[in-house]
């Protein structure tokens, strides 16, 4: 870099936004870290976004500037925000800047650090998808299977589950892959964020695995750059150890919605619907460094919240491009109790191919998908006449289809504690085999209540047997 150590002072200050301004003869790059040296115990970081004049830059601040007047010293190194990365980050938690917010011991000196701001891999670098990353989650693996080294997201409403599947896959990464996990926080509530560390130390999972917390009381900038500190320490594991990680983010809409503020706070002209006219670019930049490479894979699962359930948000469709893997939550479902709230109709993903998931797969998915549209296109007839008016062939697809339904619910184990149903975890061949069952009329006079909330249907079978015998 040009510019190091050099000096300057505060000028003006608009919320996150602070203008600093330097002596002639240089200013720091675009994307490095200026300190602002004021009478508080912790040093107020800022992030250089823009050059106004030769003497002057724009900066976001990464915490409150409340406190912070014209006139106070300004040092910038020249130099982007780094963060812990390799073995020594393993089970921590830290914020945006690196520094650890768990309570524990300090890092040790010779900790390697990284630069929150990295190029993507060249293209010819970048290496194809692997497989299937197999979650155990049944209605994921067979209707919308994610990818080793792709990109998947979980859209949804307020309250519909999100966080509870990320908290599920995480145990499905540490369990089934023995990998890295990196979780980044972007605008979770403190409570949330608590309870997601307490959940993850009580069941072994902390480990393995990187916190990074942007919190919702936190400045828009602290939120905005949360994602990219959390790549920059999957991109190291990957690149330095060729380690497999995965990588979660829970919720990239508060990614958006910061920068949205940050924005508005430098005085941009919105674009549709309020949004910076900068999203696409954004989004883009923060996807496009979610790749596999050096023979090893950052699988992405990111959990996006829907506003107001409205799937043709700008943000959400600027998400969604860059999705291998599109998995959508409905609150219709949830409602009706069927968790995880999957809809089967809604979700995709290019992986659904019989090149890459198999004949068999595809062609149970395919039967499921068919069913369980056809039982859709029926419920207004059934909602006003009753199954009974129904055609034979019909009230066949709508019994089978009822019946799959029910056997894609599934218990979780992070939900052990609420629900009293100890989780599980079915392989994907026995998800296929379940539901190959279900549709050719295996449990066509099963209860249907037998087929809700279980593993494999070999457990539903037993749930059948057991409530006959206990009526006979």
């Amino acid at each position: 870099m040009a510019a190091r150590n050099l000096e300057g002072q505060v000028v003006s200050v608009r919320g996150a936004v602070v203008d600093v301004r330097f002596a002639p003869g240089g200013l720091p790059p675009v994307d490095t870290a200026i300190e602002v040296l004021w009478d508080r115990p912790q040093p107020l970081v800022l992030e250089v976004h823009s050059h106004l004049d030769p003497q002057t830059v724009r900066a976001i601040a990464l915490q409150t500037t409340s406190g912070l007047s014209r006139g106070v010293a300004a040092r910038a190194s020249g130099e982007p925000l780094t963060v812990p990365v390799g073995e020594a980050a393993l089970g921590r938690l830290f914020d945006v800047m690196g520094h650890p917010g768990d309570g524990g011991p300090p890092l040790p000196e010779d900790t390697p650090r990284r630069p929150i701001h990295n190029p993507p891999p060249r293209l010819k670098d970048e290496s194809a998808t692997a497989g299937i990353f197999e979650t155990g989650i049944k209605v994921i693996d067979l209707l919308s299977p994610l990818a080793q080294g792709g990109k998947a997201a979980m859209f949804g409403g307020a309250g519909v589950g999100k966080t509870v599947l990320v908290m599920e896959l995480i145990h499905a990464m540490v369990e089934k892959y023995h990998g890295i996990s990196v979780f980044a926080g972007v605008g979770e509530r403190s409570r949330e964020g608590h309870e997601l560390w307490t959940e993850m130390r009580e069941s072994g999972v902390l480990e393995r695995t990187v916190l990074i917390y942007g919190q919702m009381n936190e400045p828009p900038g602290a939120r905005w750059r949360t994602p990219l500190a959390a790549l920059a320490v999957a991109e190291d594991f990957r690149d330095r150890k060729q380690q497999n990680v995965l990588l979660l983010m829970d919720n990239v809409f508060r990614f958006v919605q910061a920068g949205a503020e940050v924005s508005s706070l430098l005085g941009r002209l919105p674009s549709r619907v309020g949004y910076q006219p900068t999203l696409a670019s954004e989004v883009g930049a923060l996807q496009e460094r979610i790749a596999s490479a050096a023979g090893a894979s950052v699988t992405a699962i990111q959990a996006v919240y829907v506003p107001a359930d409205d799937f043709t948000d700008p943000a959400v469709t600027a998400i969604s491009s860059h999705m291998d893997s599109i998995i959508m939550l409905s609150r219709q479902l949830a409602a009706e109790g069927f968790y995880p709230a999957v809809d089967p109709l809604g979700s995709s993903s290019a992986l659904v191919d019989p090149v890459i998931v198999g004949e068999a797969h595809y062609r149970v998915a395919e039967r499921a998908r068919e069913a369980l549209a056809r039982f859709k296109d029926l419920q207004d007839i059934i909602a006003l006449l009753g199954v009974e008016e129904l055609g034979a062939s019909d009230r066949l697809i709508v019994k089978r289809a009822r019946r799959l339904q029910r056997f894609l619910s599934q218990p979780f184990a992070v939900t052990e504690a609420f629900t009293g149903k100890p989780g599980r975890s079915v392989a994907l061949a026995d998800t296929i085999r379940g539901c190959q069952a279900i549709l050719d009329g295996e449990a066509d006079e099963w209860a249907e209540s037998s087929l809700y909330m279980v593993g494999t249907l070999d457990e539903a079978r037993q749930k059948e047997a057991d409530s006959r015998k206990a009526g006979s």
